[in-house]
């Protein structure tokens, strides 16, 4: 039962359109480093989530810096990857061609998925502050902490993966264009809300 609580939880602070998920879904969508990306969201979670069931959020609510610190770099990050989207959906046209991939540096996902993760203050709170206290209800932290990790995988995976299934309403150039500006308004707007 704590862990179906634990998945429930972590599953629905995650389910709503972010940032990252965004970020994800893109990579889904041109079918490059799939694995790796969701990999990477999933890991950073469960790292989070054992840091907060671990007492950690206590730190970051004892030092609001952090948490300060953290919005500025989010949006900073937020802001510019936000332009660059709506630059190039002003610029290129893009199309998808399943059969073709898409050449996109290994490092350049990596560094950005991490930035997505990482610089992204929502996530700490959601995963080390909010999970971490909602774990103090349970006898099983352990069995919430699992739950909740859980979720963070099946999403994350289910995501990435399934987004291919949208590749064929991308193949038209236009709705690849209405994708990047959204993205880049999203990204915009997220990364303004971080410092107002």
């Amino acid at each position: 039962m704590t862990f179906i609580t634990g998945f429930s939880i972590g599953f629905s602070l995650i389910l709503a359109i972010g940032a990252q998920n965004a970020f994800v879904l893109k990579q889904g969508l041109i079918r490059q480093n799939v694995f790796l990306v969701c990999l990477i969201c999933a890991a950073s979670d469960a790292i989070l989530i054992t840091l907060g069931v671990s007492g950690f959020g206590e730190v970051i609510t004892e030092y609001p810096i952090i948490e300060r610190l953290a919005r500025i770099g989010g949006a900073l990050f937020l802001f510019t990857y936000g332009v660059l989207n709506l630059y190039s959906a002003q610029t290129k046209t893009h199309a998808l061609e399943p059969t073709k991939k898409i050449q996109k540096s290994k490092r350049k996902t990596i560094l950005t998925c991490f930035g997505f993760t990482w610089l992204n203050p929502h996530v700490y709170l959601d995963t080390v502050v909010m999970l971490g206290s909602i774990s103090t209800q349970f006898e099983n932290t352990a069995a919430f902490a699992l739950g909740a990790i859980s979720a963070s995988f099946v999403f994350f995976f289910s995501l990435g993966f399934g987004a291919s299934k949208l590749t064929r309403y991308f193949e038209n150039p236009r709705t690849w264009k209405v994708l990047e500006n959204l993205i880049g308004i999203l990204m915009i707007f997220l990364g303004i809300t971080l410092v107002i």
